[in-house]
């Protein structure tokens, strides 16, 4: 028994919803990326840390932010030749949300810093997962064809 969807040659890879919402999170991590590389400042009081002296780690990994909502708009555009982009950003959401977690239990982070991730990463997670099974499932498709 197989655990992929089965799609039609003439489906669209992505429903309505799928291409809006890579779209959202692209827009979504553009912004983000871009407030954590100009607004450093206001990232460390939004998470409850005190400014570092040197703010390059917050704003290397507010470029990385940025580039990923690139990578889901290239998604949207061309979805089966990019959905390994898909995966990587699929991983990196999930990993930092365990990262994340990981300090929070250990108090290093304070509570609220849940509501950050949760929003920015872990309610993506599903609808990445349904995504990817389907462009993985055309793509397997498109090479037995």
């Amino acid at each position: 028994m197989t655990m992929t969807p089965e799609i039609s040659r003439k489906q669209k890879p992505l429903a309505k919803w799928m291409k809006f919402l890579l779209r959202f999170v692209a827009i979504f991590n553009v912004l983000a990326g871009l407030f954590m590389l100009i607004g450093y400042h206001e990232t460390y009081k939004i998470i409850g840390m005190n400014k570092p002296d040197i703010s390059f780690p917050i704003q290397l990994v507010g470029i990385l932010v940025g580039l990923f909502g690139v990578g889901y708009y290239l998604v949207a555009k061309n979805p089966i030749e990019n959905r390994h982009v898909l995966m990587l950003g699929f991983w990196s959401k999930f990993l930092g949300s365990c990262l994340g977690t990981y300090y929070v239990v250990r108090g290093q982070l304070p509570l609220r810093f849940v509501a950050v991730y949760f929003f920015a990463d872990i309610i993506y997670l599903p609808p990445f997962y349904l995504i990817l099974r389907r462009l993985y499932a055309l793509a397997r498709e498109r090479e037995t064809a």
